[in-house]
């Protein structure tokens, strides 16, 4: 058959378009003002009845509450839906009642006759308690769920956008994934003050519908005794199923969506439908089942009572406790099954966060938002160590510690505190590069990272820091620019055996031949991961990584078996690279040597077998030293060069020893780590 062509009109007017939403809306209104024919109430009290069963179905069969969204739209939609029908309906009874028990319909007409069932008084008693229930219980409570879950709502809403911050910077899920939490966070949100508002419409109903009950009583029977010329008792059994029956068609929808309201509220954060939840939370153990079986028997037991509904209840809540005892005393499962959904693994606690930043409350900010400033600074700092040093920063894990004061932070690695500082946001730190306050007005301080004098200004001073030559950073760049010289102090700790395995296992498949080479036959991972964590700790980059590899392979063809034997070979394999990042902004590499004297002083105080030699130098000659070295760099220094100390080799890894206990940034390096053509000069000699 061919399918009927539509006109367009009509195509836009079918359900689930926003035309026809729009016309069912004015009809709505339009019922307010309009009577209707008895044919279309009927029609509309059947709408009301059957929308409102829908709405408590759907309701139960939630997953969780956000999948109902339109809830609190439905909720408005279908009061004011009830509230036309009720002004319908007590417009045909006040002008038509005095016809009869049929003059507002057939719906109004049998809901009134089955309550009533002939009797004016209990029938009326009857109704009056279903408006009592749905007003006074079920209305308010879902009214004061939806305002209490809102308020909850909007109080845990920083800690969740932290949550899904810190899980984002932490590198756990990816943008996209961030963004449609966020999303679901503020629909949450909405959806709750939403309900809450909603709620207020339920409970206007309620009222509504009982002063119309009023109204309909006894105006319609005023109308009917005063014009009609109707008995008193004739008026009152007419109006009064009618009444009762306009009040049912629209009660009995109100209570079910008012139902329905309580549902979806106090569903809160459970998954499933509530028909698995309540089964299964009621019946999760034997004790209460077996607990209630004993009371219902004990019911059916005393005097007077009928004893085959307690019995058989009894019986049910027996057999479902004995089921239940039963499969707890089942074998338990073995060692290797997964654990219980929920409850984390014991060997959770074991696990630690190479790093970690715990943040006091009033700094919270920083990290909660749409474009959170410091997720972005860590992902930016991840970025930029990749790029430099050739490794992949562990992620950051970010999180709130009540103990510290509120305008506090601590940058843990591997557990310890490895640092800690004071912000004012929104205010902004200067720093003066020549190591002064800045002179303007604002609270002076000491920056976290160097220890520098600072001072925190307002937004509006910026440029004013600016022009003056100081550096401004925001409380953020404060926190990150610490955390990326922590990372750099520490590089080598956090290198993992785990995560040199990764490097090598993303090597490009050219150089897979060399690692196949090397490991295991003639180094293992755990040796190539202290080669890089040496490299590291002096901060050299390990992104070239075949070339390292490559040096490890020449270390070990010659006979090299030690981390500073394999480290010296490498190092002069990465000549060009050390001396690149040696180079001054004037293009050479200003250097500082260090005298015959002192290479035979080194060398003679070196103790021990070749492969594990040790420095056996007296303290006072060790004074000396680093006095005669800290007076040159001194000198330097105040020449505007930033020198590298040159020495031999074979005591370059115990001249290192020594001066980074003092000097800690300052790079030594051996005559053949210098590549052929760089450029040099000699700025210094000790």
């Amino acid at each position: 058959m061919a399918a009927i062509a539509l006109p367009g009109w009509l195509r836009n007017a079918q359900p689930g378009n926003d035309v026809a939403l729009a016309l069912g809306v004015v009809a709505l209104l339009v019922v307010l003002v309009v009577p209707l024919p008895v044919v279309l109430l009927d029609a509309g009290l059947a709408i009301s009845i059957t929308l409102s069963v829908l709405v408590l179905m759907t309701a139960l069969f939630l997953q969780r509450p956000l999948d109902f969204t339109s809830f609190p739209t439905l909720l408005l939609l279908t009061t004011l839906l009830r509230l036309a029908l009720n002004v319908a309906t007590t417009r045909t009874i006040l002008s038509h009642g005095h016809e009869g028990e049929q003059a507002a319909g057939h719906v109004v007409s049998a809901f009134g006759g089955f309550l009533m069932g002939g009797d004016v008084v209990v029938g009326l008693i009857v109704f009056a308690i279903l408006l009592v229930v749905n007003f006074m219980v079920i209305t308010k409570g879902s009214g004061r769920i939806a305002e209490v879950a809102a308020r909850f709502s909007l109080d845990a809403m920083p800690g969740k956008q932290m949550a899904i911050d810190a899980d984002l910077s932490a590198g756990i899920i990816d943008e996209t994934e961030a963004r449609r939490r966020r999303r679901e966070l503020e629909e949450e949100t909405g959806f709750y003050g939403a309900m809450d508002g909603a709620a207020k419409f339920v409970r206007g109903d309620a009222i509504a519908g009982l002063i119309i009950t009023f109204i309909n009583l006894l105006g319609g029977m005023a109308i009917g005794i005063a014009r009609h010329g109707l008995g008193f008792a004739d008026a009152a059994q007419t109006f009064s199923v009618l009444t009762v029956g306009d009040g049912l068609v629209s009660q009995i929808p109100a209570l079910l969506v008012s139902v329905a309201a309580g549902i979806v509220v106090t569903k809160g954060s459970t998954e499933g439908t509530a028909d698995k939840v309540l089964v299964g939370q009621l019946g999760a153990g034997p004790k209460p089942l077996a607990i209630a079986a004993g009371a219902a028997g004990l019911m059916g037991l005393l005097p007077g009572m009928p004893l085959l509904p307690f019995l058989a209840l009894a019986g049910a809540a027996g057999a479902a406790a004995w089921a239940k005892h039963r499969a707890a005393l089942a074998p338990a499962a073995p060692p290797d099954a997964p654990a219980i959904a929920g409850e984390p693994p014991i060997a959770d606690t074991l696990r630690m966060d190479l790093l970690r930043l715990e943040l006091g409350y009033g700094l919270l900010s920083l990290a909660a938002g749409d474009a959170p400033r410091l997720t972005e600074q860590i992902k930016g700092l991840r970025r930029s160590i990749a790029q430099d040093m050739g490794f992949v920063l562990p992620s950051v894990r970010i999180q709130d510690n009540l103990s510290l004061s509120p305008d506090t932070y601590a940058i843990r690695v591997k557990e310890i505190e490895a640092g800690r500082g004071q912000l004012r946001p929104p205010l902004l730190l200067a720093i003066d590069p020549a190591g002064g306050v800045p002179d303007l007005p604002g609270e002076r301080c000491n920056e976290p990272t160097f220890g520098l004098p600072a001072l925190w200004i307002e937004e509006t001073r910026r440029e004013d820091a600016l022009a003056r030559g100081c550096t401004v950073v925001d409380a953020a760049g404060v926190v990150a620019t610490h955390i990326t010289e922590l990372v750099r102090e520490n590089m080598a700790e956090l290198l993992s055996f785990a995560e040199t395995q990764k490097l090598l296992d993303e090597l490009p498949a050219e150089h897979r031949k060399l690692v196949a080479d090397l490991v295991p036959s003639q180094i293992g991972v755990g040796g190539i991961q202290r080669v890089l964590q040496a490299l590291l700790a002096e901060r050299v980059s390990i992104r070239d990584l075949p070339t390292i590899l490559e040096g490890i392979q020449e270390a070990s063809a010659a006979g090299a078996r030690s981390v500073p034997g394999i480290l010296a070979i490498v190092r002069t394999r990465l000549a060009r690279q050390l001396s690149d990042a040696a180079r001054g902004p004037q293009g050479y590499v200003p250097m500082i040597t260090l005298s015959a004297e002192w290479e035979v002083a080194f060398t003679e105080a070196l103790v021990g077998p070749p492969e594990e030699r040790q420095l056996a130098m007296a303290p006072s000659r060790l004074g000396e030293f680093m006095q005669r070295l800290r007076e040159a760099f001194d000198a330097a220094n105040a020449a505007g060069e930033q020198p590298v100390l040159v020495c031999s080799g074979p005591i370059r890894p115990h001249v290192r020893a020594i001066v980074e206990r003092f000097r800690p940034s300052t790079t030594v390096l051996a005559h053949t780590e210098i590549h052929p053509r760089a450029r040099i000069r000699t700025v210094g000699s000790l």
